[in-house]
């Protein structure tokens, strides 16, 4: 399972206190077993804590490279003999399993997320859009359709679990009806700058102060996207639910053509674009992007989709003690266990037709549709991992 935010913060300070605090950082990390040509690209400087920050980016970007500074730190003497290597031990086990995972399977196909913990159903066709998205470096806009509670914001989920296999970091903003284009902007540079630099977008900060033009603050988030140490994807989430008049619609068009415009300059680390909720009667994107554009039409989930899961799921990873079994009876044992499997969350979110557009998307004041059935497989999958 990929580690969190304040996991990374943890190692940060472990890499400043024990890997990095030395007036010769460059000699340390040779020592460390860190590669030369890996070494050289890194703008180190005499601030162990500066060092530590880069380090931890560019390792980050890759999962073999998160392994390896893990490894660095666990074999780092000093820190072997204190508590915290057991949290690095930790961390580092934790890393290598998903390595592994990494380089044993099609991370576009999973259906378990962050180590099983979370599932993601069907969307088939979503995931080769973005297995085509990602490898294209022309793509710079995906957008993402459908009807209310069909799936379109469940779309992050996957986002997110494949930046730790695909080398970007998601920013996500939430959009809604009193969102502004200020509001926008101000969140995407919380992302792409560091906020100990005391660098601002040059967007008005009092009532009489001049508003700048918008176009110059979104190139200037792009700017700064495009010269991160990591690759962004700034993913607007909820656009159906702005207001028709907001100037978020303008943000959009002038933020996707300014992504767009950056692209034959720096294509591998221009930042990228994603809209969910962005239906085609929405305002239409700038002609010049027309080539640029993936799109994805979100559907719920159903009775289908759900027994397809655990027609693969179970089969992939029968309980042991079927293993003795002959084949026939193995193969009928495990189609009972589907069964069973599919009868019990179809229950749980209210049968075959459990809120989906046809029955109702959601209960008043409850959750969503696609949200109770992740929920009920999620549930199911921890039963089924305590057969025998």
């Amino acid at each position: 399972m990929p580690l969190e935010t304040p996991e990374w913060d943890k190692v940060t300070e472990w890499v400043r206190e024990y890997l990095l605090d030395s007036t010769d950082p460059y000699t340390q990390l040779r020592h460390a077993g860190f590669p030369s040509e890996f070494i050289g690209g890194l703008p180190l400087t005499a601030v162990s804590a500066h060092n530590a920050r880069v380090l931890v980016s560019s390792s980050h970007r890759t999962v073999d490279g998160q392994v390896r500074l893990l490894r660095a730190l666990v074999l780092n003497d000093r820190l072997r003999n204190l508590p915290y290597v057991r949290d690095a031990e930790e961390y580092l086990d934790r890393l290598e399993r998903d390595a592994e995972a990494h380089a044993s399977q099609d991370v576009f196909r999973t259906q378990l997320l962050h180590g099983g913990a979370e599932v993601f159903l069907d969307r088939e066709e979503l995931r080769e859009t973005l297995r085509a998205f990602v490898a294209d470096d022309h793509k710079s806009v995906l957008l993402v359709d459908g009807e209310p509670h069909s799936g379109r914001s469940y779309t992050y989920a996957f986002i997110r679990y494949l930046s730790q296999h695909r080398r970007f970091c998601p920013a996500r903003v939430l959009l809604g009806p009193t969102t502004t284009a200020t509001k926008v902007v101000r969140r995407l540079a919380s992302f792409v700058s560091d906020p100990r630099a005391g660098v601002v977008p040059p967007l008005a900060t009092e009532l009489d102060d001049p508003l700048p033009a918008l176009d110059e603050a979104v190139h200037w988030v792009v700017v700064q996207a495009t010269g991160a140490e990591d690759l962004f994807w700034f993913v607007l989430d909820d656009c159906d639910r702005l207001d028709p008049g907001s100037d978020v619609w303008d943000l959009i068009g002038q933020l996707a053509l300014a992504i767009y415009e950056y692209g034959p300059v720096r294509r591998a680390q221009a930042p990228r674009l994603v809209l969910l909720g962005y239906g085609e009667a929405m305002q239409q994107l700038p002609y010049e992007l027309r080539h640029s554009l993936c799109r994805d039409r979100a559907r719920p989930a159903g009775p289908g989709d759900v027994r397809a899961f655990f027609d693969r799921y179970v089969r992939e990873r029968p309980p042991p003690s079927l293993t003795a079994l002959a084949a026939e009876e193995r193969e009928a044992a495990l189609a009972g266990l589907v069964d069973t499997a599919v009868d019990e969350v179809l229950a749980a979110v209210g049968g075959a037709d459990g809120g989906t557009p046809g029955g109702g998307p959601g209960r008043p004041g409850g959750e969503s549709y696609m949200r109770r059935l992740g929920t009920a497989v999620e549930g199911a999958v921890r039963v089924y991992r305590t057969l025998p």
